[in-house]
């Protein structure tokens, strides 16, 4: 049974997985903000499951909003807490309307659904409007197109983050659109891993491990690396989102890595000091970690790219070596 908030007594609240889903973080996420920067359940007892009123929840809305657009977790869960619950909550619109702009002039098919994308190409305006629409066949046929044309690097930099940047924008403003970018993510997904599988004549005999960090939740740059390798015919592991460090440590001793690559999206997520216990073998991978999530110091031999070339460059020439 969904918990609801009773606006009379407070005294009912929503649990840590479901702001956890309300917000798209990982639980573990809202645990350590509330850990590390106070930011969580006003009303949490020791020994009771934490509850959140609606006044929290719209502290962490308004923390996520910053912290996505780039200030530092301790920063934004200060403003978040210091700001008027009801300046944090009047952040979203009463009635958003997000639009394509086609040609200086917006256009709004569907009732005014679409996305805000200034500039848009007709592929991107295409895919936006087939994302809107949850029509996934039509997504990926759209992605398929653009990477046999031009390529795993051109389209996730031309077609797909655009797309991508304009459905979180409207979920940040609205609240709206967790549907739309479940169905994009999972057509961009399909259309990457079947670039993965088709590698028949790897060029490494080790393969490249692929992972995401132990608090990440967001896959896609990793599948979007994995099918950049594999458009260059090197062979990859990619074990998903949420793997905990002793796991990734596991995973290098099982299948003695060529390389290793960490993702870390939500800034203050991933702590690098922690990736010294990796086991250490030879010939040594080559470890990259990769996002703007990570926090601490990087330990000796680990590097940290900025870019998808980037990556892709230094693993292809470590393979070389």
């Amino acid at each position: 049974m969904a918990e609801t908030f009773d606006p009379t007594t407070g005294e009912a609240g929503l649990t840590v997985a479901a702001v956890a889903r309300r917000l798209g973080v990982a639980p573990a996420t809202l645990r350590t903000w509330n850990r590390r920067y106070g930011i969580g359940p006003s009303g949490h007892e020791s020994g009771a499951h934490r509850k959140y009123c609606p006044d929290d929840l719209a502290r962490l809305e308004h923390m996520r909003r910053l912290v996505v657009s780039g200030v530092a977790p301790a920063d934004a869960a200060r403003q978040a807490q210091q700001a008027p619950v009801a300046a944090a909550a009047g952040q979203r619109p009463a009635k958003p309307v997000l639009t394509v702009v086609e040609g200086g002039r917006a256009s709004a098919p569907g009732g005014g659904q679409v996305m805000a994308i200034p500039g848009a190409t007709p592929a991107v305006r295409g895919l936006a409007r087939s994302a809107m629409t949850l029509d996934t066949a039509t997504c990926q046929a759209v992605i398929d197109e653009n990477l046999d044309e031009h390529g795993v690097v051109w389209t996730w930099h031309n077609l797909l983050m655009p797309v991508l940047v304009a459905v979180g924008e409207r979920w940040a403003t609205t609240g709206r659109g967790v549907e739309v970018e479940h169905a994009l993510t999972e057509a961009i997904k399909s259309a990457l891993s079947a670039r993965v599988r088709a590698v028949l004549k790897p060029v490494n005999a080790r393969a490249v491990l692929l992972t995401g960090a132990p608090e990440e939740v967001h896959t896609l740059p990793i599948w979007a690396t994995a099918a950049a390798l594999a458009e260059r015919s090197v062979a990859v592991r990619v074990l998903g989102e949420r793997m905990p460090l002793t796991a990734i440590s596991e995973a290098i001793r099982r299948t003695g890595p060529a390389a290793v690559f960490i993702w870390a999206h939500l800034p203050g997520t991933a702590d690098a000091s922690e990736l010294a216990a990796l086991p250490s073998f030879r010939p040594t991978p080559l470890i990259l970690i990769a996002g703007s999530g990570w926090y601490g110091t990087t330990p000796n031999g680990i590097v940290q790219v900025t870019d998808l070339v980037d990556a892709v460059d230094r693993i292809e020439h470590s393979l070389a070596l």
